[in-house]
């Protein structure tokens, strides 16, 4: 689940930079304001690439999602750029459960065959 998960917590860090650019030209806030709103979103979907297999962490990225969703009332395109990852962040985590079940039932199948017979474990 990581790896994907921090895949698109990765791919978030970039459309987030962009969106910043965007909403310097498209509003009147201050850059000082867009950009310590978007580098604190920014450096969420860093902190968060670590943060993935420790309690919370799949929910900071949900909110992380909602946020990104949320921009959109600055940046319209925000809308439907947030509404993807926000699938993609679903399928990430939900894939990536199924994987690391399969992962762990291999292991555990693998290391069953690898126990000699007359062996008690």
């Amino acid at each position: 689940m990581r790896t994907l998960c921090a895949s698109t917590l990765i791919g978030e860090f970039f459309v987030i930079g962009f969106a910043g650019l965007v909403a310097m030209q498209m509003t009147e806030l201050s850059p000082a304001t867009i950009w310590l709103v978007s580098g604190i979103a920014m450096l969420l979907s860093l902190v968060l690439c670590g943060m993935l297999t420790r309690p919370g962490g799949v929910q900071l990225g949900w909110a992380l999602q909602a946020a990104l969703i949320a921009s959109g009332f600055v940046v319209p395109t925000m809308f439907f750029l947030g509404a993807v990852f926000a699938a993609l962040w679903w399928a990430s985590v939900h894939f990536g459960r199924k994987i690391d079940e399969a992962k762990a039932r291999w292991a555990a199948q693998s290391e069953a065959a690898d126990e000699p017979a007359g062996k008690p474990a």
